[in-house]
């Protein structure tokens, strides 16, 4: 199969995708070839924005659990190295780049040193920029990148189709699924799997079986329309479920 022919079959792919996980997972597979692993897209929040708030801005989010978590908590999107070389580059580069570009301030590698305790040590981000003027920021992080300017220019392709087609899914979910219902028990255990608590520690803490444990993540997990275990627990922070 010639490289147009893999193209037209990702796009298909990309335009059958129904939830934003599907689409998260049709990516990673084209860009873990390069060492990014992890994923992570949306508008940038104007700064000030309130924590509770910034989770609407999320469109697609294969971040480790955890690493959002802290990201929202400690607002870390005004201090984020990142973020603010994007914001005046408005060009693709590497997370190293931002590095060497701008001013680093204890907050900012405070965020990149947090980053590197999740295998986050280097990635690429872009920004792509809609017919209205609205900016999305894409970046893709791994603990070891590795890309030609060819593979470059690959990835950025790949990532616009498919936050073309989360854009769609978000508009869409907007209009026919304003609310999600989870149980009290739902949002518990996904609230301990945020933090990084398996299964068995969840029963323990809750008091329930393992087999019901798993039961409720798996429940959350359908309902958010969530691949696995990690996307389920960001779908549930973009929503609200965990503060």
């Amino acid at each position: 199969m010639s490289m147009f022919d893999r193209t037209l079959e990702y796009i298909d792919q990309l335009q059958h995708a129904s939830t934003a996980a599907a689409v998260c997972e049709r990516l990673l597979s084209v860009t873990s070839n390069f060492g990014l692993t992890a994923l992570m897209a949306g508008t940038v929040p104007q700064p000030g924005t309130p924590r509770g708030r910034q989770k609407d801005h999320v469109m697609l989010c294969d971040w480790p659990g955890e690493w959002l978590e802290r990201y929202v908590a400690r607002n870390y999107v005004d201090h984020d190295p990142v973020v603010s070389h994007m914001k005046q580059l408005q060009a693709p580069f590497q997370w190293r780049e931002a590095s060497q570009a701008i001013v680093i301030d204890k907050s900012s590698d405070e965020v990149m040193g947090d980053a590197r305790e999740f295998k986050l040590r280097d990635g690429l981000a872009f920004p792509l920029v809609t017919l209205d003027g609205q900016i999305v920021m894409v970046s893709l992080g791994g603990e070891s990148v590795e890309l030609s300017e060819a593979e470059f220019g690959m990835v950025s392709l790949a990532s616009t189709y498919a936050i073309g087609r989360a854009m769609q899914l978000h508009t869409m979910a907007g209009k026919v699924i304003d609310h999600i219902e989870l149980t009290p028990r739902e949002r518990e255990c996904l609230q301990w799997a945020a933090v990084g608590k398996s299964e068995w520690e969840i029963s323990q803490i809750l008091g329930i079986s393992e087999h019901t444990s798993e039961k409720h993540l798996l429940n959350a997990k359908s309902k958010l329309g969530a691949a696995n275990r990690v996307q389920a627990v960001a779908e549930a922070i973009r929503r609200g479920y965990i503060s």
